[in-house]
C-alpha cells in the first residue's frame, strides 16, 4: 500500500530570510492528516538567505538530522561543537534531555538549500550527543547506501531508534527492489529528480508513505537523489 504526498500539497511557509515546505505539520502549519508517519515527525525542506538562519534555540527528546542539498550550513551548540556541514555530510544531533544550538547560512552569495529531519527516539532522556558524517566515498561503486542507523551497521551514523535511513544517488537510470522486514514502514522524499516507486511516479519534493509490503520496486532516472527512511512501525 502506498500514498503519495506531493510536493505542491505541503505545508509552505515564507518568513522572507527562509522559505520551508513541511512535509508533515510544523509550527504555523497544521494538518491532522499529516502529522507524521511512524516514529518519522518532520521533513521540512529549508531555504535560507544569504548571511541569515536560526539563531540559538532548544529542542529536547528528539533525534535530529541535517542533509544538506546545496551551500553550506555552519551549526553550533551547547554541547560545544561548532561544524559547517555540507553536501556529501550527514549531521545528525540527539537532543535528549535538552540542547541549543543555531544554524547559519554564512555565504553572501548563496541560499544554503538543505532537508531538516525529525525523529522520535526509542526513550526519553537520553544524554545529548553529535555526529557528523562524510558518506561521498560510500557513493564512488554504489548508488544506495544506508546513511543512518540504530546499530551504526556498515559505516553508518548511529541514532536512538530503530529507524534506517538509507540514500539513493542515481548515477545512471536504474531499478531495484528494496526488501522490508515484517511489520515496518517505509517513507520516500524525493530530492531531486523522478523515480517510480510501485507504480506511482514521484518528482522532487514529493513523499510516499509506505505500509503493508516486503519489496518495493524503485524504477529512478539518471540524476534521481531521494531518501529511503525504514522504520519500526
Amino acid at each position: 500500500m502506498i500514498q503519495v504526498r506531493k510536493s505542491s500539497d505541503r505545508g509552505d511557509a515564507n518568513h522572507g530570510w527562509l522559505h520551508s515546505r513541511h512535509t508533515f505539520s510544523f509550527a504555523e502549519y497544521h494538518d491532522p492528516s499529516h502529522m507524521g508517519f511512524s516514529v518519522l515527525r518532520v521533513i521540512n525542506e529549508d531555504q535560507i538567505e544569504p548571511g541569515t538562519g536560526f539563531g540559538t534555540h532548544g529542542h529536547q527528546d528528539m533525534e535530529i538530522i541535517s542533509y544538506v542539498i546545496d551551500g553550506a550550513l555552519e551549526h553550533q551548540d551547547s554541547m560545544g561543537n561548532k561544524t559547517i556541514i555540507k553536501p556529501g555530510e550527514i549531521q545528525r544531533m540527539s537532543a535528549g534531555t535538552g540542547v541549543r544550538h543555531s544554524e547559519y547560512n554564512q555565504s553572501k552569495q548563496s541560499k544554503t538549500h538543505f532537508l531538516q529531519i525529525w525523529i522520535y527516539p526509542d526513550t526519553r532522556g537520553y544524554v545529548p550527543s553529535y555526529g557528523q558524517m562524510d558518506f561521498q566515498s560510500k557513493l564512488t561503486n554504489r548508488n544506495f547506501i544506508l546513511l543512518v542507523s540504530k546499530d551504526g551497521r556498515d559505516e553508518s551514523i548511529t541514532i536512538n531508534q530503530d529507524a534506517d535511513i538509507y540514500l539513493g544517488v542515481m548515477k545512471s537510470a536504474h531499478e531495484f527492489v528494496h526488501s522490508v522486514r515484517s511489520g515496518r514502514r517505509v517513507w520516500i522524499q524525493m530530492i531531486k529528480g523522478t523515480a517510480n516507486v510501485l507504480g506511482q511516479p514521484l518528482g522532487a519534493g514529493d513523499g510516499a508513505a509506505i505500509a503493508e509490503e516486503q519489496a518495493i520496486s524503485i524504477n529512478a532516472e539518471a540524476g534521481a537523489e531521494f531518501l529511503l527512511f525504514d522504520m519500526t512501525a
